[in-house]
């Protein structure tokens, strides 16, 4: 939004035009219409009015545009309302009305790595042989790690092991172990969520491969699942190192370049999952980019006796192809993120200081044909680059309107 507009001075019975009084004893101007009881002169009540018209659209775009923007604030002629022109105190200012779309978007700071690391506990009891180095990948049925000489393998999944797997075993994770089995190259049984003896027959071979003891049994521990390749991202134990259930052995991620920003609370609307943002890269190459997780984090205060702060974690994959090509150079780097919270294709728009309250309630703007304005109500839609969508009896492209300046 661009920065707040303050329209200057009132209008009607307040910084009237030099000789209006002249000009309307000498009748080019209709009399004042007042209502029963007003006093002539007595200007006070349609001030306070023009005061109370200001706060209150104030408020009201202030609410409909997320706190965004500022409008020009005031009430407008005697009574604030809509009504018939005016021939005398036309507008400082006019614009059109054109015909465009908005975009609602904001730029954040965000940073280009890897995106959320996830951790690798053993479940296995003895000693750590083998560890990776920071930044190695790994790929589907290679050891991730290894514990007194025998691998601990990577398969792919969403959900870790918590079983082991035997004949007679039943479940999803049965269908998720055979599916990565079958993947591997190894057949002869049937993928599903029963283990048979037919998968044990498959599953020697698979140890045998990988030279560990034929059981035909898939003890808890012996496989890690994450969903996709992974690239290591700091090793918390070393080769010789004992380890047991729950001991950290190390951290990773995926293999994707990913960009991760953080929100205030107040500002989470900008992100949605699976909504569509750009990224640009230190190059200045924007490439696109989707949101892949939105979730909520909780940061402890930075000094004795500060409160615990929580901030809105966004996630963006950079997986398509331009994306990819054009991240892959850096491993980390500053980026900046572009959200779009909403867009409006071919509408009409005016200047957001163009609206004003009316007193019969909502928004107008203050149409101005040749020498003459009057006040048309509208209906506002998106606010977005110090403009708003209107729509209205008599509002159309090329209408020209009243601004501040």
């Amino acid at each position: 939004m661009h920065a707040p507009q303050r329209r200057g001075g009132l209008r009607g019975s307040e910084a009237r035009p030099a000789g209006h009084h002249d000009r309307q004893e000498a009748g080019r101007r209709p009399p004042v219409q007042r209502r029963p009881g007003e006093v002539p002169g007595d200007h006070g009540g349609r001030r306070e009015v023009r005061r109370r018209t200001r706060a209150v659209l104030a408020a009201a775009v202030l609410a409909t545009a997320g706190g965004g923007a500022t409008v020009a604030l005031l009430g407008q002629g005697g009574s604030g309302g809509s009504g018939g022109a005016r021939a005398a105190a036309l507008p400082p200012g006019t614009a059109k009305v054109t015909r465009q779309s908005l975009r609602d978007t904001r730029t954040e700071d965000g940073r280009l790595g890897y995106g959320p690391t996830s951790t690798a506990t053993s479940r296995l009891r003895g000693t750590v042989t083998r560890v990776p180095k920071s930044g190695d990948e790994i790929t589907r049925g290679r050891p991730l790690y290894e514990v007194d000489g025998d691998p601990v393998t990577l398969m792919y999944g969403s959900r870790p092991s918590y079983r082991p797997l035997t004949v007679g075993t039943e479940g999803s994770d049965v269908r998720r172990f055979e599916e990565n089995l079958a993947k591997l190259g190894y057949d002869g049984f049937t993928v599903d969520k029963e283990y048979t003896a037919d998968t044990a027959d498959a599953v020697r071979e698979w140890q045998d491969d990988l030279g560990l003891p034929e059981t035909g049994e898939v003890e808890l521990g012996r496989v890690v699942f994450a969903p996709g390749a992974v690239r290591v991202d700091s090793v918390q134990a070393g080769a010789g190192d004992p380890t047991g259930p729950g001991q950290k052995v190390l951290t990773y991620t995926g293999t994707d370049k990913a960009v991760t920003v953080e929100l205030e609370t107040a500002d989470q609307r900008m992100a949605k999952k699976g909504a569509a943002v750009e990224v640009t890269l230190p190059e200045d190459e924007t490439v696109p980019g989707r949101i892949d997780e939105v979730s909520t984090v909780i940061e402890p205060g930075s000094g004795q006796g500060e409160d615990p702060t929580t901030k809105v974690e966004v996630t963006v994959w950079l997986r398509a192809g331009k994306a990819r090509k054009a991240a892959a150079p850096y491993a980390l780097a500053s980026v900046d993120v572009t959200f779009t919270a909403g867009r409006r294709d071919n509408v009409l728009t005016v200047p957001v200081s163009a609206l004003v309250a009316l007193k019969e309630g909502g928004f107008g703007v203050e149409v101005v044909r040749g020498g003459a304005s009057s006040y048309a109500p509208v209906e506002t839609g998106l606010f977005a680059d110090g403009r708003v969508e209107v729509s209205g009896a008599g509002i159309a492209e090329g209408t020209v309107v009243g601004t501040p300046t």
